[in-house]
């Protein structure tokens, strides 16, 4: 790889950490991650680069060369190496908190370490690998759209025109003081949460005279001005922002006080000012839970379903005449170039080359380097998890193989909607795996344990293998080499194994609730992802399904609408119409999380930004994504920060004011 790129990849593993914290962070309030790193990558990568590429030309060999220029191709190199760098966290936001309140590690991470990184370690590059033979058919036959990777090769093409570097900038400046004024905000917020973070309406009507208003506060009805969640609410737009809200409303307005009128669920009476928490979510007890769920638990279930079917119905609609095809060209093409190939063969080695393929051979990602890596990676993995986590060397092969399978899955759905089913793919395999641990009668302990790490590796083979396509797709559109990109990719993916593992440490020590829930559920991070893993886990273990009738009859109900209302989507509804049908996948998040103020907030923030863009369509392709990427990263980043001051004992719950709050636990 040419030294010019060192600095590419050096700034954009800077530039993928923001990303990382600000998602873990984010992921582990709701499960979802809202800020795409390549356009991240792309703008600020080029803010810092375009400057420093004309002033900085004696930092050293290898810094900069002769020619000092900042073009295109390397930003694509910037924007690859942040994809990379700020991945991984899903498996830290779900599936490992997961394993810490199932009992099946230390109790705390720290303790962990070792595993932690070989569990990253066995996700991070199998991915990369085994999708580069696969950028011929992806890319340059099937022509798959990948939305956020295009439109990031647009921005990277608009960047470097005449004129370019002149909104660069102020895109630049625009997500700089976002970024500073939510971090502030967010770590200011810590010290007087009642009044500028949280707002306690119902309470407070409670508290003046109005008795019956305290309801509002027992169901999560608050206001919460989160700047990363109305920035999220504009990333992520009308359709899903106001589906997240509607759920909401039908989960924690409707069906759950019915759930508590009619006897169904039960809460728990906190003793204080006539609170009750609806939250609990214990999974140490299944008899209990079956028989006197909470609301929250009851919730569980239709959510889960509702996002499991909806996903799979929305990926199998979306490709069901693609992907037959796409499953029997790349075996045959694959078959056929390592039958017929030889070292004799003067290419052999050297990548595979498409007379349709812009990229020169000599720029292709030999195949020596994607082939050995692929080798290497699944030996490594299937000593880690034989050593580490208690799996034969057979499942973790099948677990690999599961895992690659699911990657067309992922893939495809990417490439067609932006949206990866990473979540599905994961309990996908935790159901296969479920029903090989039952029918070897291992224990609990060992059932889980293998249940969980399958579900991670193909969770992690479907995220790495779909933001590797998407950043080829992205490469292949301004031409940049393939080769340098898959350096980027396997550079920031270290970064992040690393980066993701102290991140985690760091948060659950600040927040031991995150692994612990307390018995009223109160806690500043939600975890939703971590109630459906662990749910998963241990449902499809027992021997009796662990879930109230009433709620596994409601499950199948709203899954069936759901399944319905897709199929109707798709073969009878016009494609420019689809806005308007219900994104079943945010509905079923809603049941899954308890904090309605999220939802309500993203709403806010996708209105205000739909209004901007039709008023002002001009000022909002220049400011629009660097305000929604500013708030949400400084958020993220004063996440962080109130992390590191809570370990050192000066965050706001020692220095700080609880007044507007009905006691400390309930904000921030």
């Amino acid at each position: 790889m040419a030294v010019c790129h060192r600095r590419s990849i050096v700034v954009g593993c800077a530039l993928g950490a923001v990303v990382g914290a600000s998602n873990i962070y984010l992921g582990l309030k709701t499960g979802w991650y809202f800020l795409p790193p390549q356009l991240f990558g792309a703008i600020f990568g080029f803010a810092i680069l375009k400057p420093l590429s004309k002033i900085v030309g004696g930092l050293g060999p290898g810094w900069v060369t002769g020619d000092k220029q900042f073009g295109p191709k390397e930003n694509v190199t910037v924007q690859s190496a942040a994809t990379a760098a700020g991945g991984l966290g899903i498996i830290f936001v779900s599936a490992v908190p997961a394993m810490y309140r199932l009992g099946l590690l230390s109790e705390f991470p720290q303790h962990d370490i070792g595993k932690l990184i070989g569990l990253a370690v066995c996700v991070a590059y199998y991915g990369v690998f085994f999708v580069i033979p696969l950028r011929k058919y992806y890319i340059l036959k099937q022509k798959l759209v990948f939305p956020t990777p295009s439109a990031t090769a647009y921005t990277i093409r608009q960047l470097h025109m005449i004129g370019g570097a002149t909104d660069a900038f102020k895109k630049a400046k625009m997500l700089g003081y976002s970024l500073l004024a939510a971090f502030c905000f967010k770590v200011a917020a810590g010290y007087a949460p009642g009044l500028i973070w949280d707002w306690h309406i119902g309470w407070i009507m409670y508290r003046i005279g109005f008795a019956a208003m305290i309801s509002l506060d027992n169901y999560g009805w608050w206001i919460e001005f989160t700047p990363a969640f109305y920035g999220a609410g504009m990333l992520a737009g009308m359709n899903a922002s106001w589906s997240f809200f509607m759920g909401a409303i039908l989960a924690w307005g409707i069906i759950a006080p019915s759930t508590i009128a009619t006897g169904a669920a039960v809460g728990m009476d906190l003793g204080i000012d006539n609170r009750w928490s609806y939250l609990s979510l214990h999974l140490s007890d299944i008899e209990k839970y079956s028989k006197t769920p909470s609301p929250r638990y009851w919730l569980l279930w239709p959510g889960v379903l509702m996002m499991v079917v909806s996903s799979f119905a929305e990926v199998i609609l979306s490709s069901r005449h693609a992907f037959y095809k796409m499953v029997m060209s790349v075996s045959s093409r694959l078959c056929a170039r390592y039958r017929n190939s030889n070292r004799s063969d003067p290419d052999f080695g050297r990548g595979i080359k498409d007379d349709n393929d812009p990229a020169p051979l000599e720029d292709h990602v030999p195949s020596w380097a994607w082939l050995g890596g692929l080798i290497i990676s699944i030996a490594l993995t299937c000593s880690i998890v034989t050593t580490q986590w208690n799996m034969n060397v057979g499942e973790a092969v099948l677990a690999l193989i599961f895992g690659f399978l699911l990657s067309f899955l992922a893939v495809r759905s990417a490439g067609d909607t932006d949206l990866n089913p990473v979540s599905t793919c994961a309990k996908a395999s935790q159901l296969v795996f479920g029903g090989i641990a039952k029918s070897q009668k291992l224990d609990v302990v060992t059932g889980q344990t293998l249940n969980l790490v399958a579900g991670v590796l193909a969770a992690g083979a479907s995220a790495q293998s779909a933001d590797m396509t998407g950043d080829l797709k992205t490469g292949h559109l301004i031409g940049a080499k393939p080769k340098d990109q898959f350096v980027a990719q396997l550079t920031g993916a270290t970064v992040a194994i690393f980066l993701n593992v102290a991140l985690f440490i760091l948060f659950t020590k600040s927040a031991p609730c995150i692994l612990y829930p307390p018995d009223n559920g109160v806690c500043p991070y939600s975890v939703p992802a971590v109630s459906a893993w662990a749910a998963v886990a241990t449902a499809v273990l027992a021997n009796t399904l662990p879930i109230p009738p009433s709620s596994g009859y409601t499950a199948i109900a709203l899954s069936m609408v759901a399944g319905v209302a897709i199929i109707v989507k798709h073969v009878y509804i016009p494609r420019r119409h689809w806005a308007y049908v219900p994104n079943w996948n945010a509905v079923g998040l809603a049941f899954i999380l308890p904090q309605v103020y999220y939802p309500m907030i993203m709403s806010v923030g996708a209105t205000v930004n739909h209004v901007w863009q039709r008023k002002n369509p001009g000022s909002f392709d220049l400011y629009g994504f660097p305000l929604a990427a500013g708030l949400i990263a400084g958020e993220g980043m004063g996440g962080v920060m109130d992390a590191i001051l809570a370990i050192a004992g000066v965050d706001g719950s020692v220095y700080g004011t609880s007044i507007g709050c009905p006691s400390m636990q309930f904000c921030g």
